[in-house]
């Protein structure tokens, strides 16, 4: 059975591997900025409130889209590091 484009999930995440991982390195100066690149005390507190919440599971539709958001930047800015740091250490 042949898959069709609507039958596969892509995910922004992966997406974003392809994007990244398809260009060459970063230029040092623009690696060490993006490793510069952290959410706030602000919001790492607010992520540690929507997790404890969604352990508890007493998340409200707006926080549960609000938590999948900090995933999914924290996921963005996870694979920008990797690259950044691979790129330094490739110079």
């Amino acid at each position: 059975m042949q898959t069709t484009q609507a039958e596969t999930k892509t995910t922004e995440s992966d997406i974003w591997v392809r994007l990244i991982q398809r260009n060459g390195n970063f230029p040092a100066e623009a690696a060490r900025g993006i490793l510069s690149l952290n959410f706030s005390d602000a919001d790492k507190a607010r992520m540690h409130e929507l997790a404890q919440k969604n352990q508890e599971g007493q998340l409200s539709p707006a926080e549960r889209e609000e938590l999948t958001n900090y995933v999914l930047v924290g996921d963005v800015l996870s694979l920008l590091h990797l690259k950044a740091r691979k790129s330094l250490k490739s110079k």
